[in-house]
């Protein structure tokens, strides 16, 4: 039996197949400005890419901020709970995940079943988020592929001291201005989202081994700054944008 899961997040759709307890398949697009239309696209062109159709599909779970759009699912689930379960398929060993999306940040604590025992959200600011990263990346005309390379060249970051984007943004334009070094100034981008996002982490008293999620989890400069500011090495699997698709797929395989 084959089992979809979707993910509909702020700034990417996902979608992951399982077949017989193993990950089959992934695929990722644009959200685009319909979250229902991105679910079709992405869950039609994954099915195209392993060549199989729709009636071998036995059950969908969609999960992300749209998940309640896409009316072709058997069940709509919470990011936080097909998080935890793509983790732990992915990695029994794994104890907390940090998640870090387009438009939110999460951190969850797993017990030895996989099973959420805490987690905490910031879902009111953008500050230490993909859009936060994704902002401060436009004002200095960097890619975001680019940004981790361009961080981990800094000799040192700049200090942003606004937690609001918009003020942030204000600074590290007065930042070009005053001729830092671009370098310098993205590390400093990324240690002001990494000390955000720890607060969330501290929170829920995060225990080791930690994997990071999520779209930002390529980020290396990220991950980096993140290690800084927590203390320790983070897990970033080779799926980490789509762990919470995979989740919602392990969840489809047990309606």
């Amino acid at each position: 039996m084959i089992y979809a899961g979707i993910d509909i997040g702020s700034s990417t759709a996902k979608a992951a197949l399982i077949k017989d307890n193993r990950l089959l398949a992934t695929h990722v697009i644009p959200t685009g400005y319909n979250p229902l239309n991105a679910g079709i696209a992405v869950f039609e062109a994954l099915l195209e890419k392993v060549t199989i159709s729709k009636t071998d599909i036995a059950a969908i779970v969609s999960t992300g901020y749209g998940r309640a759009s896409i009316n072709f699912a058997d069940k709509a689930m919470t990011e936080i709970i097909c998080h935890g379960t793509g983790t732990h398929f992915m990695n029994p060993d794994i104890r907390g995940i940090i998640d870090v999306g387009g438009q939110d940040s999460k951190s969850i604590l797993l017990d030895k079943n996989g099973q959420v025992e805490n987690f905490a959200m910031n879902d009111k600011c953008a500050a230490g988020t993909g859009r936060f990263i994704e902002v401060m990346a436009n004002a200095l005309e960097v890619r975001l592929d680019q940004l981790g390379d361009f961080s981990l060249r800094a000799d040192k970051a700049s200090k942003i001291s606004s937690i609001c984007t918009v003020f942030a943004e204000s600074e590290v334009i007065s930042m070009i201005a005053g001729l830092q070094k671009r370098e310098n100034i993205i590390a400093g981008i990324h240690e002001s989202a990494a000390a955000r996002v720890a607060i969330l982490a501290f929170k829920v008293k995060i225990k080791e081994p930690v994997m990071m999620t999520g779209g930002v989890a390529k980020n290396k400069g990220m991950v980096a700054a993140l290690e800084k500011r927590l203390g320790f090495k983070l897990i970033v699997g080779d799926f980490a944008q789509e762990n919470g698709a995979i989740g919602a797929a392990v969840l489809a395989s047990r309606l």
